[in-house]
């Protein structure tokens, strides 16, 4: 079987969509991850209930959702990846999406660690042997998971575009739809039901006056629709001309926000039946639910439509995620994709193998923190503020106005709107929402198991602070010259 084309000139042919359907469920995967599960919920409940969703919308469709739209425009433009796409504005910039693919490449590398914990889960909810997070971590299974789950994300990306992500998009993204709904269903009939309702769609709009609720809220929402991170720019990359780039925006940007009430909507009731906190991160799904599930009644087969929910949303992230490397690879060294899908997945095991061993029965750990925990708190949390700060400078300063009305020409009215948004009012977002969330050592995720010394966590975030801001300046002066070259 081959596993990609080449043209006369020994280059990578463009691989296609084989239907706009089978882009938006694609796309809608790379989406909907396990942060759209347990971490909006999380970030809810930290942040005053529904209160938060009133800053939560606004963030998602006035700021999040033109970033999708540049990513689209700009992937089918350039009909590349995200190395190539920066290339072709300025060969030098080729350099920034390879610092893109780095960032994505390790934050990947740990949460396959995550996503493998979700099928241990399964497979212990499948047997009904049931465990602990401690007893499961007490022993090598999650560095097991980690290699299975690696390993089926390499396969399924070394099949390409449309035997590959496309074909199980399709196939797991209607059937964890189906699961979340059941799931909801069910939890109509919890004592807990109206309470959990109430708490996730009840505003309490004294608390909107609160920045850190508005800084939480951009936070989830560049994280949620897995905007900035170059896997949109990827998928745009396959895109065919006469796909309407807003209207699958909007397609993709609701199912994202649908699947993020379900689960909030599942979560919520179960919280409250058992009389739960509601601010838990993956504590919660990996330590409390299991022990509900245990108290309730069919709850093996929630605990199993729970984590084979999770373990599909994670994956079909992973699979994006990685498919960004895959094809950056694949352009600069004319490899196979089989070939570029089994280096990355060796890389992939070697990257992620402290990860792993963190929460394993190793207990690998830095400075006191688990390495896990270290790269979430330092490269996950400055991770997509580097990588949406290139892309919305890059292609909204040194691009022409014209080639958004170009890709845009079916919503002329959003073109303008998505160039004014990503080149003027994200940037500063991104820096002060980074920088309050950095400076002032403020958990927006919500995602850490066990959180290291408090001293170690300070010293950590304010080197953490230091770096950024001297990246944001570093960037931002190296633009500034080349745009004062570019002018002339």
């Amino acid at each position: 079987m081959s596993f990609s084309k080449f043209s006369s000139r020994g280059e990578i042919a463009m691989e296609k969509w084989s239907s706009k359907f089978g882009f938006i469920l694609a796309a809608v995967g790379s989406a909907v991850g396990i942060g759209n599960i347990w971490r909006f919920s999380s970030v809810v409940g930290q942040n005053g209930g529904g209160a938060y969703l009133i800053p939560y919308l606004i963030a998602v469709f006035l700021f999040a959702l033109p970033l999708m739209i540049l990513e689209l425009a700009v992937g089918r433009h350039f009909q590349g990846n995200v190395v190539s796409s920066f290339g072709k504005v300025k060969k030098k910039f080729r350099f920034f999406g390879w610092i893109i693919c780095a960032i994505v490449f390790v934050i990947l590398s740990y949460y396959l660690v995550i996503t493998g914990w979700t099928l241990g889960y399964l497979i212990s909810s499948l047997t009904n042997s049931g465990t602990t997070f401690s007893e499961f971590t007490s022993t090598p299974q999650p560095l097991i998971y980690f290699f299975i789950t690696v390993i089926i994300t390499g396969f399924i990306v070394s099949f390409g575009v449309k035997k590959g992500i496309e074909r199980i998009s399709s196939l797991l993204m209607p059937f964890a739809f189906l699961l979340l709904i059941a799931l909801a269903v069910f939890c109509t009939t919890l004592s807990g039901f109206g309470e959990g309702i109430n708490f996730l769609f009840n505003p309490d709009f004294s608390v909107l006056s609160n920045p850190m609720i508005w800084g939480a809220a951009f936070g989830q929402a560049f994280f949620s629709l897995s905007v900035g991170f170059g896997v949109l720019l990827t998928y745009g990359g396959y895109l065919e001309k006469n796909t309407n780039i807003v209207h699958s925006s909007l397609i993709i940007t609701i199912a994202d926000l649908s699947v993020a009430f379900l689960a909030g909507m599942i979560i919520f009731p179960i919280v409250f039946t058992f009389g739960l906190t509601p601010g838990m991160g993956a504590e919660l799904a990996f330590t409390t639910l299991p022990i509900a599930f245990d108290i309730l009644a069919y709850g093996q087969l929630l605990a199993i439509a729970f984590f084979l929910l999770l373990f599909f949303a994670a994956l079909t992230s992973s699979i994006g995620m990685l498919e960004v490397s895959i094809a950056a690879v694949m352009e600069k060294f004319s490899f196979s994709r089989r070939k570029t899908s089994i280096i990355l997945t060796l890389l992939l095991l070697i990257v992620g193998l402290p990860a792993a061993l963190s929460y394993s029965s190793v207990n690998l750990s830095v400075f006191g923190v688990k390495v896990l925990d270290f790269l979430d708190e330092t490269l996950g949390t400055i991770g997509l503020p580097i990588t949406a700060l290139l892309t919305t400078i890059v292609f909204t300063w040194f691009l022409q106005k014209k080639i958004f009305a170009e890709e845009l020409q079916e919503s002329k009215r959003w073109a303008s709107l998505v160039l004014y948004t990503t080149k003027y009012v994200i940037p500063v977002i991104l820096i002060v929402t980074t920088l309050f969330q950095l400076l002032l050592n403020i958990d927006f995720a919500g995602w850490g198991l066990m959180r290291g010394k408090r001293v170690i966590r300070d010293l950590a975030s304010s080197a953490v602070a230091i770096v950024l801001l001297g990246t944001i300046l570093g960037i931002l002066l190296f633009i500034k010259q080349s745009l004062r070259r570019f002018r002339e």
